[in-house]
């Protein structure tokens, strides 16, 4: 080959790939801070992609992403870019009925204008990164690309869906959103097996970064996988249900049996959720991070005064156990009226009727057993100035909504707890909403059980108190010993409340120290000391509270209890002030003038130095329930300790399981 002929086809592979770079836009998104750059690149095929870089330091490397669309009788998972578009926010959000009164809401955004009507939207935050699409025609979303690929195969700590059965993959899809976390390397996460958000992969430098979402409303949820690619994960999406069939618990869940080949169908102004990508620094920072209430819709709702938070005394974990009584029970009017009179004397606002209350097997809500009088326990609660709850299956409250919201508020009912939903298909996302406005328009709290994470709606229908998708208390009643609820205890502040609020259900009464607990079905028992319970109280968001134990064991211990029932449930500040993965968290919150600080531990015992220099000024008083000296072999023993003059920090030992809650005034 002469000189002349090389020089020219050199010339030729220079210009190609000229050309081919500058087909390949990029643009450069930071958060306000300019410690979070995203370089998002729109390639010469039609493909976009995104990396993550904190402080300098690469956590996410090019990750795709797309969205494969039809519209009438074209396919589409190509993104070709029209038009870009940047904008700043810097505001305060309300934030009633949760962690605090009010949020910064503060961020950088680029939108990206594809050219078949669809947006997609990028924020950087000084806390996080997200991403997500919105459309401006109808359209049905065949799948949807989400790509993590980490800069290094870290370690990740993820909770796998349960029940999972190789030989029918898409069983994953119906699950109930509560199991414990395992930790492992991104490459050695099964790439069978699906795993539920929130989860967080321990990133260099200390940095935490917690992949959760927002807004579902007409989107199915979103699990991930392992590839058994160094550091890659990867989405997957519950298609939308076929056919369904009444079914599972008692008749009350709905069955899928065939599904569609597509997982949503869009409408015109319909939002995917926002993918979430939290980054902290430290682990105090992942605890205190509030994305997914930021990026969720504003509240709909003109008029939110009738809504209360409070404690619930509940019923099912303690089996109606009641003692020292003349009547027999249960479930019954009797057993009824003196939880209600429990709740009264102690300040509670609600007393929840959980399963069985309404006649069994029959998903009709409208049908209540011969031992119930409704009307007259709602009349007795008012007189007392406590609400009633009522649990409902998720097929029977779906199948009538408004009849039995209607029918429910009419007679003084003060919400519900609805159970057994146990998927996150779009059908059941979109009753989510749909369920949250009806109940909204009948002045009805909702409580979703069976559920996956918040994802923002209490952001947008405050009324939804509480998400479960939480391995929560209810879970001692038959797990294993070996299992671990101690060192869950102290994950879940961390991973799963990124999500939002939850339905843990503690204030258990019988507390085992290590080694020393066992499942039993009607008299339940906790982990750990008594302490420690009291603490997730103040550890977990919970705008509703429950009080799981028995009303005969809390007015045993009058005083206790007393100061249980006083602690709030919603906030105006809330600040974590220590705390790792895993291992303990001390978490301060304020309500007007006072603050409240709790702490738990796994089962290391700690001596910690609580500085609380940040929190009052001047001398102050408190009071301290700690555990006592012999908690470590007997769980339910603690310590009243009243102090005076308090300046700057004090001194607490948290034993092996054990916590602490000090009230300071």
């Amino acid at each position: 080959m002469n000189n002349n002929l090389k020089i020219c086809m050199m010339l030729v592979m220079l210009l190609t790939g000229t050309l081919a770079v500058a087909r390949e836009q990029s643009y450069i998104l930071t958060s306000p801070d300019g410690k979070l750059v995203s370089n998002i690149v729109a390639s010469s095929d039609d493909e976009i992609s995104y990396d993550i870089t904190i402080d300098g330091v690469l956590i996410l490397k090019r990750s795709r992403l797309t969205l494969n669309r039809v519209y009438g009788a074209t396919t589409s998972d190509r993104l070709p870019v029209k038009k870009v578009t940047r904008r700043s926010v810097d505001e305060t959000v309300p934030s009633p009925f949760y962690r605090q009164a009010e949020m910064l809401n503060h961020y950088n955004e680029l939108t990206l204008q594809i050219k078949d009507g669809l947006w997609v939207d990028f924020r950087a935050y000084d806390e996080g990164f997200a991403y997500r699409y919105r459309t401006d025609n109808d359209c049905t979303v065949k799948n949807e690309l989400v790509e993590y690929n980490f800069a290094e195969d870290w370690q990740a700590t993820v909770p796998y869906v349960r029940g999972f059965d190789e030989k029918n993959p898409t069983g994953q899809y119906f699950n109930s959103f509560e199991h414990p976390y395992i930790t492992n390397t991104l490459s050695q996460l099964d790439p069978r097996h699906l795993v539920f958000l929130p989860l967080v992969v321990h990133a260099a430098n200390g940095i935490q970064v917690c992949l959760t979402e927002s807004h579902q409303e007409h989107f199915p949820g979103l699990y991930l996988k392992g590839t058994g690619i160094a550091g890659q994960l990867r989405g997957d999406q519950a298609p939308c249900p076929d056919q369904t069939e009444q079914g599972g618990h008692n008749n009350l869940q709905e069955i899928v049996k065939t599904r569609k080949s597509w997982i949503a169908q869009l409408a015109k102004g319909n939002e995917t959720p926002w993918r979430i990508a939290m980054v902290a620094r430290t682990d105090t920072e992942l605890a205190m991070n509030n994305m997914s209430y930021l990026l969720a819709p504003a509240c709909r709702l003109s008029d939110i005064r009738w809504i209360h938070p409070g404690k619930v005394a509940w019923d099912w974990w303690n089996c109606w156990n009641i003692s020292g009584v003349d009547f027999v029970a249960g479930i019954n009017n009797d057993t009824y009226k003196y939880y209600i009179d429990f709740a009264a004397q102690y300040g509670i606002e609600y007393v929840i009727l959980d399963e069985g209350w309404a006649v069994n097997l029959k998903a009709d809500l409208l049908q209540v057993v011969p031992e119930i009088d409704l009307p007259m326990l709602a009349k007795y609660a008012d007189e007392r100035g406590v609400g009633l709850i009522l649990w409902a299956g998720y097929y029977a409250f779906k199948r009538d909504m408004e009849k039995v919201c209607k029918h429910y508020s009419e007679m003084g009912i003060k919400g519900f707890k609805v159970d057994f939903m146990d998927s996150d298909h779009q059908a059941i996302n979109e009753f989510y909403y749909q369920s949250a406005e009806l109940c909204a328009k009948y002045h009805l709290l909702l409580d979703f059980h069976g559920a996956h994470i918040p994802a923002g709606i209490n952001r947008t229908y405050p009324n939804v108190l509480n998400f479960e998708g939480v391995y929560g208390l209810e879970n001692l009643k038959w797990s294993p010993t070996d299992f671990d609820m101690v060192k869950y205890d102290v994950q879940i502040p961390f991973i799963r409340q990124a999500g939002g609020p939850m339905d843990y259900t503690p204030g258990a009464m019988r507390n085992a120290a290590k080694y020393c607990y066992a499942p039993v079905w009607t008299e339940p028992m906790s982990q750990g000391t008594r302490c420690h319970q009291l603490a997730l109280y103040l550890v977990l968001d919970q705008p509703i509270a429950m009080l799981c134990d028995a009303p005969s064991e809390y007015m045993r211990e009058p005083d206790y209890t007393r100061f249980l029932a006083s602690i709030p449930t919603v906030w105006d500040e809330t600040r974590v002030l220590q705390g790792e993965v895993g291992e303990y968290i001390v978490t301060a919150r304020r309500k007007g003038s006072t603050w409240y600080v709790g702490g738990i531990t796994n089962w290391t015992e700690r001596d910690l130095k609580i500085d609380l220099s940040n929190l009052i000024s001047g001398n102050a008083n408190s009071v301290i329930y700690k555990d006592g000296v012999n908690a470590h072999r007997k769980g339910s023993d603690y310590h009243v300790e009243r102090l005076n003059n308090i300046t700057s920090s004090i001194d607490i030992h948290l034993a092996s399981g054990g916590g602490f809650v000090m009230k300071v005034e």
